[in-house]
């Protein structure tokens, strides 16, 4: 425990709330912005000592349950939650569930990748969002309904699927997909998300049983992947990922090394595939 950071936490996180945040009256004879220590300690349902206590680097180490209230007195996000468990020596709570709402500035980082292919992915392989270029070259994946968006699902369930990558690589795909599923099933243990997803590919894929009984784990990371595209064929791209760690959720952008072939035909991709949606919608 980190009783002198913890400490400076704790006055720098009162000292930017006011009353009114919290729903308290501020009355007349404030003298110093912020909220009191009876406040917050009110607030987090502790005594005002022991709060005090926290605050001057002599209090006791506080129960889970205490810095959990403490973070919601102090209206903390995620992260800094996170950041005050770790200051106090406890490991941060586990969030069990993935929202599916996407955050707008992530939506406005993906329509600005005009010529790059671009989607969100939460961590359990459903597609969130496309741009334009991802619809090009994947297929406008949210058109269809939710159960069919599961990129996992899709790749063990759906033979279709496969037919945008060479089949040579069909194996390091399999692999990447159960590892990582397997690292957000321990993440998130009482998620029935991941759960039912592993339960039901277990069932009915053989290759996914087998691999899962492998225990490998890993997490999605940059890498460089081929897609056999029926319009200009052969792309050889760079996949980077940029997570989202509060929401569960995956930026993942394609890009191709400029004087490749796939740079070019990633440039015809933005030509010939937007016509080809066009004339099929």
């Amino acid at each position: 425990m980190n009783r002198a950071e913890l400490a400076d936490f704790l006055r720098r996180g009162r000292a930017r709330l006011t009353p009114s945040d919290v729903g308290l009256t501020a009355g007349s004879r404030r003298r110093t912005p912020g909220l009191r220590r009876e406040e917050v300690a009110q607030l987090a349902g502790m005594s005002v000592d022991y709060y005090t206590r926290l605050e001057q680097s002599r209090g006791p180490r506080p129960s889970r349950q205490m810095l959990t209230a403490l973070g919601r007195a102090l209206r903390l996000t995620d992260i800094e939650q996170d950041h005050l468990f770790h200051l106090a020596g406890e490991e941060p709570p586990r969030r069990e569930t993935a929202s599916a709402h996407v955050r707008p500035g992530l939506l406005l980082i993906l329509d600005r990748l005009h010529d790059t292919p671009a989607q969100v992915v939460n961590d359990i392989g459903e597609v969130l969002a496309q741009n334009t270029m991802a619809k090009a070259l994947v297929g406008d994946v949210m058109s269809r309904p939710r159960r069919e968006r599961n990129l996992i699902r899709l790749f063990f369930l759906d033979p279709a699927a496969r037919t945008l990558i060479p089949e040579e690589d069909w194996p390091g795909h399999a692999r990447a997909h159960v590892s990582s599923l397997r690292a957000v099933a321990a993440a998130r243990p009482d998620d029935p998300e991941p759960a039912g997803l592993v339960a039901e590919l277990r069932a009915g894929s053989e290759e996914f049983a087998r691999l899962w009984d492998e225990h490998e784990v890993s997490q999605r990371d940059r890498t460089t992947k081929r897609f056999a595209h029926p319009l200009v064929g052969l792309l050889e791209l760079d996949c980077e990922v940029m997570v989202s760690h509060q929401h569960h959720h995956l930026l993942v952008v394609h890009s191709a090394r400029p004087g490749t072939d796939s740079y070019e035909r990633l440039r015809l991709l933005r030509v010939v595939g937007l016509q080809d949606m066009v004339t099929r919608g």
